[in-house]
């Protein structure tokens, strides 16, 4: 009689995980590309991730009144992820309302963490896309300087709107762009400890990744299906904003088709649209479907008997 049996309420399986943890592991994950950015791009790469991510932190600590800065690290993660798709060197005040917009239109306005439909970095970015376009597109594009910290850049065109580039400085990372969209190798490299971690799945940037190519290589033969993964955020996104657990689908079918129609929407955008960079949209416009994915892609209930039209 002493051992009775305790029924409460799901979830019965546990996780020593908790959301602190996994929003550190994402944040050392973005430490590789976070350390090139500020490698090739000096001190104005490390002013715009640390005003990110300070604005943004202070903004969730505002609207949930808590004296905890860091709170659950998802802000710092999010200011991080919002700078990692702005260029070297923006106004600082475009990256702090950029972050703002992100915690508090893109987060907190549905109710917080795990309740947001989009991801809110990205819609951080769209904000700023639609709102200060000038100043994340155009000749605002900075040469990298490698051990530069503190040298004069100069402008230069991106990769995407550039002509041919190396295959291998896009690897590396030795081109202009955004801070987090440079280096392949950096992103993969921080990828690989949220694999490890378990914290993504290959489903999406596989996905992703695998249509980005399909169409580059049907536009412009081998050389242009790895220079669509290479350059721009096709990488960024694939492996660090569409595999965001909230707002991307949770069965595995599910995770495919969505990874598949982020790069299909990417692609259209930079093949045939008015913008060079197709991402966020992509991105974004999935996140909306993701309910929708998941409806249709859940597997059958074990016992569970259809309906009869009799």
């Amino acid at each position: 009689m002493e051992k009775k049996l305790v029924v409460s309420s799901s979830p019965h399986f546990k996780s020593p995980e908790d959301i602190q943890g996994i929003m550190i592991d994402v944040l050392i994950a973005l430490i590789p590309a976070a350390l090139m950015a500020v490698f090739l791009f000096g001190y104005r790469a490390l002013i715009t991730m640390v005003v990110a991510m300070v604005a943004a932190m202070a903004t969730e600590a505002i609207i949930l009144r808590k004296s905890d800065f860091f709170g659950d690290g998802s802000a710092a993660v999010t200011g991080l992820l919002l700078a990692m798709t702005l260029p070297p060197a923006p106004p600082w005040w475009v990256v702090a309302i950029g972050s703002v917009v992100a915690i508090a239109i893109g987060k907190q306005i549905y109710g917080g963490l795990g309740s947001n439909i989009f991801n809110p970095a990205l819609v951080g970015r769209a904000i700023l896309v639609v709102s200060w376009g000038s100043y994340l597109a155009g000749d605002v594009w900075l040469k990298p300087v490698p051990f530069g910290f503190t040298a004069d850049l100069v402008t230069k065109a991106s990769p995407l709107v550039a002509d041919k580039t190396s295959l291998l400085d896009l690897f590396i990372g030795t081109v202009p762009g955004c801070l987090g969209e440079t280096s392949a190798l950096a992103l993969l490299i921080g990828a690989a400890w949220l694999f490890y971690k378990g914290h993504i799945d290959w489903r999406i940037p596989g996905g992703f990744i695998g249509i980005v190519f399909i169409f580059g290589l049907c536009s412009g033969g081998l050389y242009d299906g790895v220079f669509h993964i290479l350059a721009g955020g096709a990488m960024l996104g694939a492996l660090f904003m569409a595999t965001d657990m909230v707002t991307s689908p949770v069965t595995p079918v599910g995770k495919l088709i969505f990874g598949i129609g982020c790069g299909l929407i990417t692609m259209l955008i930079r093949l045939f649209g008015s913008l060079p960079e197709g991402v966020t949209f992509g991105i974004l416009l999935m996140n909306g479907l993701t309910p929708l994915i998941d409806n249709f892609t859940l597997p059958q209930k074990f016992g569970e008997v259809k309906k009869s039209n009799a």
